[in-house]
């Protein structure tokens, strides 16, 4: 889904992708108080979707099962969880970028919110089998994500 005919040299692309990530991972810890905490949108994964969507042949499941290794770092949660949970987006959204004929605004929108949901749904699925607790995340941080997806679409079109 990527442009053959980009203006940013694959260096800069990489320098970007990574500085995209970085942001995103100092957004996601960054203190909050408890009420908007909750709002809080799954910034690394958001991120993630945006690459894997526009820049796939730079960004695939290396990179994901690394971002999910950092997020797992990050939250303090078993390790692999999210790398698990990040490597299944991916999978969901070339599977998605396969079935849709053409790219738009909207088309992204409901890719980006359907990875989102399997991200979401895997993690709800893991967490009780993997920590013998039930899983007590609401899904505020998932519709917020969805419903802010427009922000990081434009933050980044320009490196589409």
């Amino acid at each position: 889904m990527a442009h053959a005919h980009s203006e940013y040299s694959t260096d800069s692309l990489f320098s970007v992708i990574f500085l995209s990530f970085i942001i995103a991972s100092a957004l996601s810890v960054y203190p909050l108080s408890p009420s908007v905490a909750e709002l809080r949108p799954i910034l690394m994964v958001m991120v993630l979707i945006f690459w894997l969507i526009f820049q796939a042949r730079h960004v695939g499941l290396k990179t994901a099962f690394a971002i999910g290794i950092i997020i797992d770092l990050l939250m303090d949660s078993r390790l692999g969880l999210h790398a698990f949970a990040t490597v299944l987006v991916v999978l969901v959204i070339n599977l998605l970028s396969r079935q849709l004929k053409s790219l738009t605004m909207a088309t992204a929108w409901l890719m980006a919110a359907v990875g989102l949901l399997s991200y979401q749904l895997c993690l709800w699925l893991l967490l009780p089998m993997l920590q013998n607790t039930a899983a007590t995340q609401s899904a505020l941080p998932l519709l917020s994500s969805i419903i802010s997806w427009p922000i990081v679409l434009l933050l980044l079109r320009r490196f589409r």
